[in-house]
């Protein structure tokens, strides 16, 4: 079966007989006993970068007729509740590389604007350190902190510790007091660097500078505070030539130290290839089985039964190749200016949902990750300043996923026709993933790549499957437009909930068939246990 290869139906079907014709099916084998890894909460973290609007006229805007008392956003704070984020990373991305954040605590009438390198804009500096991480405790979201790796090092990363989670009677730990908090934050997660691999990145380093670095700030760290775990910089993208050799060189210094490596990828439908855009979950694969094998072969010549798990804290869809014009492009600029704004489209949302599939079937070596971004940047939230807050396509499939995904990832076997791509090779026109909670819930997740239906088999001998509820994304042929009408208009035409009874069918021998729709990602809530 092989998927469009152009945004055009086929002029000789309507859309109803495209719809109704019917692809090989595929045939999906779970069982609650074969079990991939336990599903961590973190998994469906975001990210909060001092980039465009994420920050200003994002989450914070004072004066705006939904700010709290202390400048944020009530209404952006309701999405992210409902959007299900536990946790979300800051203070960069590639802002943290020229980052001081001693400039950026205390009094803020007394803090200065500072030109940000990294996106070239003013950053007026009122949102810091203890503005965030106060406004993260507020939502009851975890932090992911960040130190500059790039033009600091040691001292500072080790400060910064310090300030967030030191005691009383120190030099860092009695300034954050004296700036108004009493009680430690106790920071858990901490990034060392971010993505400094790359020539963009303000101070970039080679493999043995940067390994060599980041086991010295690691180190020095953790005898501030030795229950923080910490997150090592992996290359910046499986494209980049410094990819395999980066990983093995940084690790080889990091080993004993770190506990995960970070993943960064970002897809987009190029030249109309939709074909391989569908399948970017088997570049996603691809790419994590590369990196863990990447850090297992350096565990194994160490002799190591320590196993470094993946930190995949940015991906999304981006048009970086097709939208943006690159960093050194930018004017400077003041104001919270729109940058890296990507409004998305129905197939966009196909797409998320497909890429949290492959994140859920690695959960067992992915435990952490951040759709980049939370709020304007790439974001599944949009905001108008001074006005209204919503909901991007985007946003449906990873709110019902973070809902429904509890519990235990389980090893889900696909035996489903592939399909041809220019840019991924073979892909299968069938993913699946599922989960299954202590109490016997169940959340299923497929996607169908392919522009006819699919009748999926799911196979589940010796277990009592359930379906009760689901709820789909289907591929929309339109370009995507700013602003709410569109996204409206997308949630209505594209988003739905799935009547299980019309779809689902039980089948003799413990099986049930499903029939899913073209270029589609379809949830499924249920129950599932041993028959």
């Amino acid at each position: 079966m092989t998927a469009p290869q152009t945004d055009a139906r086929p002029d000789t079907a309507a859309p109803d007989e495209a719809a109704s014709a019917t692809a090989p099916g595929a045939r999906v084998t779970l069982h609650p006993d074969f079990r991939r890894g336990a599903v961590d909460r973190r998994l469906f973290g975001s990210f909060v970068e001092h980039l465009g609007r994420a920050v200003y006229t994002g989450i914070f805007e004072p004066g705006h007729p939904e700010a709290d008392e202390h400048g944020f956003r009530r209404d952006v704070a309701d999405l992210v509740h409902e959007l299900g984020v536990p946790m979300v990373r800051y203070p960069g991305g590639n802002f943290v590389s020229n980052y001081v954040w001693e400039d950026a605590v205390g009094p803020v009438e007394q803090r200065k604007p500072f030109l940000d390198l990294a996106w070239r804009t003013v950053e007026p500096n009122l949102v810091g350190t203890d503005e965030f991480l106060q406004w993260a405790e507020r939502e009851g979201v975890e932090p992911m902190m960040a130190v500059n790796l790039g033009t600091r090092g040691v001292d500072a990363a080790a400060a910064l510790v310090e300030y967030c989670n030191g005691e009383a009677g120190t030099r860092w730990a009695d300034l954050r007091i004296a700036n108004g908090r009493e009680k430690p934050y106790g920071v858990k997660l901490w990034c060392l660097g971010n993505e400094m691999d790359g020539p963009w990145q303000i101070g970039h380093k080679d493999a043995h500078e940067y390994g060599k670095l980041a086991a010295e700030a690691g180190k020095a760290m953790k005898l501030v505070d030795p229950s923080i775990s910490l997150i090592v910089c992996g290359s910046s993208s499986m494209q980049m030539p410094t990819f395999g050799e980066w990983e093995r060189t940084v690790l080889s210094y990091t080993y004993d130290l770190v506990d995960h490596i970070s993943m960064h990828a970002y897809y987009e439908e190029v030249g109309g290839d939709r074909a391989s855009f569908l399948a970017s979950g088997t570049a996603m694969d691809r790419f994590i089985d590369r990196v863990v094998a990447s850090a297992d072969a350096v565990g194994a010549e160490r002799r190591s039964d320590k196993k470094i798990t993946i930190s995949f804290d940015e991906w999304n869809v981006w048009y970086l190749e097709t939208r943006f014009p690159g960093e050194e492009n930018l004017p400077i600029q003041r104001d919270a200016p729109r940058i890296i704004e990507d409004v998305y489209s129905g197939l966009d949302a196909v797409v998320v949902g497909d890429l949290m599939v492959t994140l859920l079937n690695h959960a067992d070596r992915v435990p952490v990750a951040c759709l980049a971004q939370l709020v304007n940047v790439i974001a599944p939230i949009m905001t108008a300043p001074g006005g209204e807050a919503w909901r991007q396509p985007t946003f449906h499939p990873f709110a019902t996923t973070s809902r429904l995904a509890r519990g235990t990832a389980l090893d889900v076997r696909v035996d489903a026709p592939s399909y041809d791509t220019a840019r991924h090779g073979a892909a299968p026109v069938v993913t699946a993933a599922a989960t299954v909670d202590d109490d016997g819930s169940l959340g299923l997740f497929l996607t169908n790549r392919s522009d006819r239906v699919v009748e999926v088999e799911l196979a589940h001998v010796g277990a009592a499957l359930g379906l009760v509820e689901g709820w789909q994304m289907v591929a929309d042929h339109e370009p995507a437009v700013e602003g709410p009408e569109h996204a409206a208009k997308v949630a209505e035409t594209c988003w739905s909930t799935v009547d299980v009874a019309s779809v689902a069918t039980a089948g003799d021998g413990g099986t049930t068939r499903v029939r899913l729709a073209p270029e589609s990602w379809t949830a499924f809530a249920g129950t599932f246990a041993r028959a």
